[in-house]
C-alpha cells in the first residue's frame, strides 16, 4: 500500500554508519535554519521546523548548535542565506529522481547537479515532469516485532492513514502535520521507532531486477547525495532485497 522505498529505509541505516557526522550536522544545521526562516523560530508552531529539529536531535546534533541554527534563520544571529531549490532528473532503467538542495548559489549547484547527472548515467528533467509521481508523507519506520493489530490501535487514532511491510520493517505514513503527533504517540506507547522523517514518497516504482542495473542506479543517487549543497535524493526504485544486498557502491 506504501510507496515507501527499501532503498529509503536502507539509506537511513547506512547513512547512521558510513557518513561522516561532520558533513552529516552541516546539512541538518542548514535544513533546520532554513525551516525556520520559512515558517518561525516557534518548534510547536512550525511543523517542518519540529520535525528537522527531532531529525537533529536524532543524530546527535548538539542542542545548542541546533538553537543556534534557528537563531540565524529568524534573524537574530547574522549568518549564510540559503535557499531551497529541488531539481528533478531521470537515472538509468528509467527511474525518478528528485534531488532537494539548499544552496547559497544557484549558479554553483545547478549545473553541479546537472554534472553529476550526466556523468552517471542519467538527465536532468524539466521541472514537474518528475515531481508529480511522488506525494510529500510523513514516514515512521518501525521493527516487526511490533504486533500489528497493538501498531494499528495506536497510529490510528495519531493519524496514520497506511501501515505496509517492507522486509523486517512495518512503514507507517501519515499526512507531514501529522507526523509529531504520530512519532509521540507510538513513543509514548514505548513502540521502538526506528526512524521519523519527512519523505517524498512514490505514487509507483521502477523494479529494478539485475544487479547490474541497480549499481547504476544506486551509484547516481550516491554521487548525488555526496555534493555539500543536496539534503535529500528521492527515487521511486524498488530493487529486490536480495540485489540489493549484494550491490556495493
Amino acid at each position: 500500500m506504501s510507496g515507501h522505498s527499501k532503498w529509503a529505509t536502507t539509506k537511513h541505516r547506512k547513512g547512521a554508519v558510513d557518513k561522516a557526522r561532520g558533513k552529516l550536522f552541516a546539512k541538518l544545521i542548514r535544513q533546520v535554519e532554513v525551516a525556520a526562516r520559512e515558517g518561525g523560530g516557534d518548534v510547536n508552531a512550525n511543523a517542518t521546523l519540529r520535525a528537522m529539529f527531532t531529525k537533529a536531535r536524532d543524530a546527535s546534533v548538539p542542542l545548542d548548535t541546533i538553537e543556534r541554527a534557528i537563531k540565524r534563520g529568524t534573524g537574530e544571529l547574522e549568518g549564510v542565506r540559503y535557499e531551497a531549490v529541488s531539481y528533478e532528473g531521470y537515472a538509468p532503467s528509467g527511474v525518478a529522481l528528485i534531488v532537494e538542495c539548499l544552496t547559497d548559489n544557484r549558479n554553483r549547484t545547478g549545473p553541479d547537479i546537472r554534472s553529476l547527472f550526466s556523468r552517471n548515467g542519467g538527465s536532468m528533467a524539466e521541472p514537474g515532469s518528475v515531481a508529480w509521481q511522488f506525494d510529500r508523507k510523513g514516514v515512521v519506520v518501525l521493527p516487526k516485532s511490533v504486533g500489528e493489530d497493538e501498531l494499528m490501535a495506536v497510529a490510528l487514532d495519531a493519524g496514520a492513514d497506511d501501515l505496509s511491510e517492507d522486509g523486517p520493517d512495518w512503514i507507517l505514513t501519515a499526512s507531514p502535520s501529522q507526523l509529531h503527533t504520530l512519532k509521540s504517540a507510538l513513543e509514548a506507547a514505548n513502540f521502538p521507532v526506528e526512524s521519523a522523517d519527512l519523505e517524498m514518497v512514490p505514487n509507483t516504482k521502477v523494479e529494478i531486477d539485475t544487479e547490474s542495473s541497480a549499481r547504476r542506479v544506486l551509484k547516481l543517487i550516491e554521487v548525488l547525495e555526496d555534493h555539500d549543497d543536496v539534503q535529500n535524493v528521492w527515487s521511486n526504485v524498488d530493487i529486490a532485497d536480495e540485489i540489493l544486498e549484494s550491490v556495493e557502491i
